[in-house]
Formats: structure tokens, C-alpha cells, sequence
């Protein structure tokens, strides 16, 4: 996971044998979820098993139910730090940033880059992960994207007002959820793809014609 946070879930190197350092009380949960990242960061992985990541551990399957009641749990918790990372990142573009275009601009840009700094978790925002997992985590990840949508529209709806547009609520919803599927989309390209087709690719001349 990416490292702009404080709470980093950082991935490991596909060849750190993460089990060889004995973890301090605490640590064991942060390093459970580093290597479900890791493993998801295969582009061609298919359903993760908790016996494989206890492999990959090198714990046993009990070892990891002391730290999470469920499978779920584990995704819930990237999930987590998906939401954390993401809405704390929004909460400091308002802050330093007053202009409401610049806000969207650099909102889209945040998320799309967090997607290919992290290619485990981009797994997750776009589903595919998630496939064969309990429906509630598909549904989690959905009011994620619609919170992210609402962020988008509070900006907009600024940038209408600045833009003397006659229908501003309208507008900032209409744009919000064509950005927001913009950001779907170039996800689940990044995956479908294997991680080759980046989430910013050409990104400045699109935003430029999504937001003209």
C-alpha cells in the first residue's frame, strides 16, 4: 500500500520472507493485511485462500483468526485503509486548496494515483477481488464510490456558482458522476489489463475536456 499516510500498510517485495521477523504485539494484524495486498498485486491471482496467506506467512490458518474473526474481516480492513487514506488525502486538498476546480483536479488525480501506487488495493476498488467474497465488501467498496461522488459534487456545485450557471445543483451532480465513473473505469482498466494501462495515463488532457 502507499505510504502517503500515517498508518502505512506498506507492500512487501514479493520475495520478503515478512515471517522471519518475529512482530511486536499489534503487528502481526498491519503484517496480515500487507500480505494480502502483496498477493492481490498478481496480476493474474485468483481467489486468495486464508491456507495460502498463512503459507506465505508462514503461521497457521489459526494463527491468523487470533487477529481476524473471518476472511472478510482481513478485506474489510484494506478496505479501511483504502477509506482512511483516501478521505484523510480529500479533507487536506479543501484545506489547502480554496479554488473549487483545482479541488476536483486534484481530488481525481489523488485517487487515480493512490490506484496505481497500490495495485493490491486497486484490486479492490475495482471489484475483481472481491468477486468470490462475502457480497457485503462489493457493497462497502459501492458507498465508498458514492462518498467519493459527494466529494466531487460539493466542489462542483462551488465551481458552478463561480461558473454563473443557471442550474448549479444539476450540474454539480450530473459531473460528479460522470468523474466518478471516469475513475471506475481507469481502475478496472488497470486491472483488466494486468497493471500495464496506468490509471493516469493521458490524465491531465482528459480532465481538461471533463471539466471544459
Amino acid at each position: 500500500m502507499n505510504t502517503t499516510q500515517q498508518e502505512t500498510v506498506q507492500t512487501p517485495d514479493q520475495d520478503t520472507d515478512v515471517s522471519k521477523k518475529r512482530p511486536k504485539p499489534g503487528e502481526r494484524r498491519v503484517q496480515i493485511l500487507q500480505t494480502l495486498a502483496a498477493m492481490l498485486e498478481a496480476a493474474s491471482a485468483e481467489r486468495i485462500t486464508t491456507a495460502a496467506l498463512a503459507k506465505k506467512l508462514d503461521v497457521s490458518e489459526a494463527a491468523l483468526y487470533r487477529h481476524f474473526a473471518s476472511k472478510a474481516q482481513m478485506f474489510e480492513g484494506l478496505i479501511e485503509f483504502i477509506e482512511s487514506s483516501v478521505f484523510s488525502l480529500i479533507n487536506q486538498i479543501y484545506e489547502r486548496e480554496a479554488n473549487p476546480k483545482a479541488q476536483v483536479t486534484k481530488i481525481m488525480t489523488m485517487l487515480l494515483q493512490f490506484a496505481e501506487k497500490n495495485p493490491g488495493m486497486a484490486r479492490v476498488m475495482a471489484g475483481d477481488a472481491l468477486v468470490f467474497e462475502n457480497e457485503r465488501l462489493q457493497q462497502r467498496m459501492n458507498q465508498f464510490f458514492d462518498r467519493f461522488e459527494s466529494s466531487l459534487k460539493q466542489s462542483l456545485r462551488l465551481l458552478a456558482d463561480v461558473q454563473k450557471s443557471s442550474t448549479p445543483t444539476v450540474d454539480a451532480q450530473v459531473k460528479a458522476s460522470v468523474l466518478t465513473a471516469f475513475v471506475v473505469g481507469r481502475v478496472q482498466r488497470f486491472t483488466r489489463t494486468g497493471f500495464k494501462r496506468m490509471p493516469t495515463e493521458h490524465l491531465d488532457a482528459s480532465l481538461a475536456q471533463l471539466l471544459a
